[in-house]
């Protein structure tokens, strides 16, 4: 493959380990040790944080864990998150065919990123990706947990909740696609500020009540709109874990808030 089609990691070293094997070690004490969802289905759709491993990956780690045991299942995982560093109208997708990370690379499912491009409003953008780590830090995870997977991997920016569920519809495919929603929550409250806006919020996800502010949630946007999709193909959300900075790495005076929240055609039964 030439290298030119290849997105590098860009946030390896910094949100997580880039070493191979310090990651892969780190992502397994996170999966053995996050809480287990007892399904007969698995889920859909999982919304997931996307700060650095130290401070969210607790937190992640118990949705991927909810998809471990289908490993050979999943064939294309959706990936949608909000952009950081460079505007985005409507959508982009990377130019890159391959997204590098020290655990090898993953490949971007090809006919979906061809038809996609069909639409006025999602455009081949590589500058959008490049810097971008709300997608990337969900690569390590999908790569631990899944074992024959292509990714469709999308940054939103301004658009519609509407839109997304549109985009979201183009993609939902069979029972072998998984979406994964990248977000985090509350930003730079206090503890117990955080924790209450936080607990609204998931009580509006809980209630697929599409209407998640830019202050509640960084990934409003696809949060919203896979809430719509939800509610047309009737699926269930449950709690998997909510934490925020303040319980796990950092002080209490300013911090971010992260759940990991599965998305499933029956009420999963999560232990406790």
């Amino acid at each position: 493959m030439a290298n030119a089609s290849i997105r590098p990691a860009a946030v390896a070293g910094a949100f997580y380990p880039a070493d191979p094997r310090t990651l892969q070690a780190l992502i397994g004490d996170l999966l053995t040790t996050a809480l287990p969802m007892e399904t007969v289905h698995w889920p859909k759709a999982i919304i997931v944080p996307h700060a650095g491993y130290v401070y969210s990956g607790a937190v992640a780690a118990s949705a991927y864990a909810s998809v471990r045991g289908a490993r050979d299942f999943y064939r294309r995982v959706v990936l949608m998150g909000p952009c950081h560093r460079v505007p985005v109208r409507g959508f982009a997708l990377p130019a890159s065919q391959w997204l590098a990370t020290p655990l090898g690379e993953v490949a971007v499912d090809r006919d979906s990123w061809l038809a996609l491009q069909e639409a006025p409003d999602i455009r081949v953008d590589e500058d959008a990706h490049a810097l971008e780590h709300s997608l990337e830090v969900q690569l390590p995870f999908l790569q631990s947990v899944l074992a024959h997977i292509t990714v469709v991997p999308i940054v939103v920016g301004d658009t519609t909740a509407a839109r997304v569920a549109q985009v979201l519809e183009m993609l939902w495919g069979d029972e072998s696609t998984l979406i994964v929603i990248s977000s985090d929550l509350s930003h730079y409250l206090n503890y117990p500020q955080a924790q209450a806006c936080d607990q609204a919020t998931i009580k509006q996800i809980l209630g697929l009540q599409a209407q998640i502010g830019f202050d509640q949630a960084c990934g409003a946007l696809p949060v919203n709109g896979l809430l719509l999709a939800a509610q047309r193909h009737h699926l269930v959300p449950a709690v998997l874990d909510q934490r925020n900075s303040g319980d796990t790495a950092g002080g209490r005076d300013r911090v971010v808030g992260y759940t990991s929240i599965a998305f499933s055609t029956e009420r999963p039964h999560v232990a406790h």
